[in-house]
């Protein structure tokens, strides 16, 4: 199934759809600033199981993302944040990044796992914001994006839709998405730490 959904003033109607398949435990392809990404809710165990499928994982090795609607949010799922990193993701977000923070106490019990580290993300982007805000709660998300694939099916929900129709629950279409993916900055040691340059740019941030 693909929900297509206007970018920039999504439709209540179309977000409630998406967010009644998210709480039946499913897992749909949603747009964000850089790629188009898997998506379920945070605490989903049968999502969270899906998800690590479509990886070739074990849910106990996967290593995915928080998608959250703020700050605010952010911090009920990470340790006390040090006021320098705090500014820093102040001055980024939203927009192209993925945080590396310290985990807070409730990831362990929602991750099933000791888990130490966990990303963050909060897109500048009305869909995934729409569907959080009506969800009540983050997304867990794992990017579409693979470096040895071709990348033209990776930005079109299309042709997302034709590769994954029969292991996802809906793909939301919300205009071509982006080849490069989020900018990954680590923040849980003393230094930070820009693991990878993406599509986030980093003057006037770092």
């Amino acid at each position: 199934m693909i929900i297509d959904i206007h970018q920039e003033t999504p439709e209540a109607r179309k977000i409630q759809e998406v967010v009644q398949i998210l709480k039946r435990d499913g897992v749909v392809v949603i747009p964000t600033d850089s790629v188009y990404s898997f998506a379920c809710a945070l605490g989903s165990s049968k999502g969270l199981e899906k998800m690590a499928r479509l990886r070739d994982l074990t849910p106990s090795e996967a290593n995915f993302s928080l998608i959250c609607k703020d700050l605010s949010q952010v911090s009920q799922y990470v340790a006390p944040l040090p006021q320098p990193i705090f500014k820093l993701m102040k001055r980024a977000l939203p927009g192209p990044f993925t945080f590396i923070l310290n985990a807070g106490a409730q990831v362990t019990r929602l991750f099933r796992k000791s888990k130490k580290e966990i990303g963050i993300r909060i897109p500048d982007h009305a869909i995934p914001k729409a569907i959080i805000e009506s969800l009540g709660c983050p997304l867990l998300v794992s990017s579409v994006h693979h470096d040895d694939e071709d990348i033209e099916y990776q930005t079109d929900p299309g042709l997302v839709h034709e590769k994954y129709a029969s292991r996802v629950d809906a793909v939301v279409a919300g205009g071509l998405g982006h080849i490069q993916a989020s900018t990954v900055i680590n923040c849980t040691g003393t230094d930070v730490e820009v693991v990878r340059v993406g599509l986030g740019t980093l003057d006037g941030i770092v």
